[in-house]
Protein backbone atom coordinates (compact mmCIF):
# COMPACT_ATOMS: atom_id res chain seq x y z
CA UNK A 1 0.00 0.00 0.00
CA UNK A 2 1.17 3.52 -0.62
CA UNK A 3 0.83 6.44 2.09
CA UNK A 4 -1.62 8.29 0.09
CA UNK A 5 -4.13 5.02 0.57
CA UNK A 6 -3.18 4.46 4.14
CA UNK A 7 -3.46 7.85 5.26
CA UNK A 8 -6.79 9.15 3.68
CA UNK A 9 -8.98 8.15 6.82
CA UNK A 10 -12.52 6.93 7.46
CA UNK A 11 -14.92 6.78 4.66
CA UNK A 12 -18.65 8.53 5.24
CA UNK A 13 -21.15 5.83 4.62
CA UNK A 14 -23.06 7.93 2.47
CA UNK A 15 -26.97 6.27 2.72
CA UNK A 16 -26.77 7.17 6.58
CA UNK A 17 -25.22 10.58 6.04
CA UNK A 18 -28.25 11.59 3.72
CA UNK A 19 -30.56 10.61 6.75
CA UNK A 20 -28.75 11.81 9.34
CA UNK A 21 -28.05 15.76 10.13
CA UNK A 22 -25.09 16.66 13.03
CA UNK A 23 -26.00 19.95 14.24
CA UNK A 24 -23.58 22.59 15.79
CA UNK A 25 -23.48 21.30 19.23
CA UNK A 26 -22.82 17.88 18.40
CA UNK A 27 -26.30 16.14 18.11
CA UNK A 28 -27.68 13.91 15.46
CA UNK A 29 -31.21 14.61 14.20
CA UNK A 30 -32.93 12.53 12.15
CA UNK A 31 -36.94 11.99 10.27
CA UNK A 32 -39.34 10.24 12.24
CA UNK A 33 -40.26 6.99 10.74
CA UNK A 34 -43.28 6.19 8.65
CA UNK A 35 -43.64 9.34 6.85
CA UNK A 36 -43.57 8.85 3.60
CA UNK A 37 -47.09 7.59 2.79
CA UNK A 38 -50.17 6.67 4.25
CA UNK A 39 -50.87 10.17 5.38
CA UNK A 40 -53.89 11.57 4.22
CA UNK A 41 -55.80 9.92 6.83
CA UNK A 42 -53.29 11.30 9.62
CA UNK A 43 -54.70 14.42 11.71
CA UNK A 44 -52.99 17.85 10.81
CA UNK A 45 -51.68 17.85 13.97
CA UNK A 46 -49.71 14.76 13.74
CA UNK A 47 -48.92 15.39 9.98
CA UNK A 48 -47.12 18.66 11.23
CA UNK A 49 -45.30 17.03 14.51
CA UNK A 50 -43.85 14.17 12.14
CA UNK A 51 -42.39 17.37 9.99
CA UNK A 52 -40.07 17.92 13.14
CA UNK A 53 -36.99 15.88 13.08
CA UNK A 54 -36.27 13.93 16.06
CA UNK A 55 -32.60 13.60 18.26
CA UNK A 56 -31.15 10.17 17.07
CA UNK A 57 -30.18 7.81 19.65
CA UNK A 58 -28.43 7.84 23.50
CA UNK A 59 -24.42 8.34 23.87
CA UNK A 60 -23.83 5.03 23.13
CA UNK A 61 -25.09 5.11 19.59
CA UNK A 62 -23.41 8.20 18.98
CA UNK A 63 -20.29 6.11 19.62
CA UNK A 64 -21.12 4.18 16.98
CA UNK A 65 -22.61 6.80 14.56
CA UNK A 66 -18.80 8.23 14.74
CA UNK A 67 -17.54 5.55 12.57
CA UNK A 68 -20.22 6.22 10.04
CA UNK A 69 -20.48 9.73 9.83
CA UNK A 70 -17.50 12.34 10.32
CA UNK A 71 -18.04 14.37 13.47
Amino acid sequence: YSYQTLMKGLRVNKSFQKRMKVTRNGKVLTRKAGQNHFNSKASRVKQLKAKKHMEFGHMRTRKELSSLLPM
